[in-house]
Parts: structure tokens; C-alpha cells; sequence
């Protein structure tokens, strides 16, 4: 009988964790974390997809931007926490929520800012954000 797989059981952190970086334009970068277990199927499409980029829109205390990734609801939720990342099924969008604001409607939790969460609350609409895998 042979074990299960790492990613089944969870024992690996660089199968579980992806370490992503936000490259905001004029303004700077943050880091983050996609966590597996929070949305597999959307994690795994969207760390395909990578890089990606786009041009932020915004809304109270969120920040958000289309990618070329097509996705229903997984695990979607109506309320996050600050520094959360999701992924929004009806607008094909990465969200990032630095402040208290929540969604509109449920999206797809996905991981965490864990470095540069204030950098979010400067950007304004227009402004080009990449997202790709961290060294």
C-alpha cells in the first residue's frame, strides 16, 4: 500500500502555502500567501494562471483586478478579514481587503497578505498590479 500523497494529508508547507508578491505600480510591493486548503481548486487555477496582471478598480477598502482565470464559487464567504486575498467568481477578480470593508458578494478565500498591507490603501483606480510567485 502505498502512502497518501503530501498534498492529501497536508505535511509539505510548499505544497500547502504559495508565496506570491503584488508588484504595484509606483507605489511598491507587498507579499502574501495563497493557502491551499482555503479554496484548492481556485488556488491551484490561479497559481497556474501566474503571472497575471491588471488595472485595479476599488471599492471602500478593497482592491481588486481581473485575471484570465474562470472559476465558480468554492468555500465562497460573505465576510473576511483584514489582509485577506479572494478571488471573486463574478468579476473574475483578485480581491484584496486592507481594511474593515467586506464583499458585495461571496468570494473565494484564498490566502493573506503577510508583508505591505498599507501599500493597498494608495492605490487608485487605473493603477497596473502584477501578481506573481515569490522567489
Amino acid at each position: 500500500m502505498r502512502p497518501p500523497h503530501p498534498r492529501v494529508i497536508g505535511l509539505s508547507e510548499g505544497i500547502s502555502k504559495v508565496k506570491v508578491r503584488f508588484i504595484i505600480e509606483g507605489i511598491g510591493q507587498a507579499e502574501g500567501e495563497l493557502i491551499r486548503y482555503l479554496a484548492p481548486r481556485t488556488v491551484d487555477a490561479v497559481v497556474r494562471a501566474l503571472p497575471v496582471e491588471g488595472y485595479a478598480s476599488t471599492w471602500l477598502e478593497e482592491v481588486y483586478f481581473e485575471i484570465p482565470v474562470r472559476l465558480g464559487s468554492e468555500k465562497a464567504v460573505k465576510t473576511v478579514e483584514k489582509g485577506t486575498i479572494a478571488y471573486w467568481p463574478a468579476g473574475h477578480a483578485i480581491c484584496i481587503f486592507y481594511g474593515s470593508s467586506q464583499p458585495v458578494e461571496p468570494v473565494n478565500p484564498m490566502g493573506r497578505i503577510t508583508s505591505g498591507l498599507e501599500l493597498f490603501a494608495r492605490v487608485r483606480a487605473g493603477t497596473k498590479i502584477r501578481l506573481v510567485k515569490a522567489p
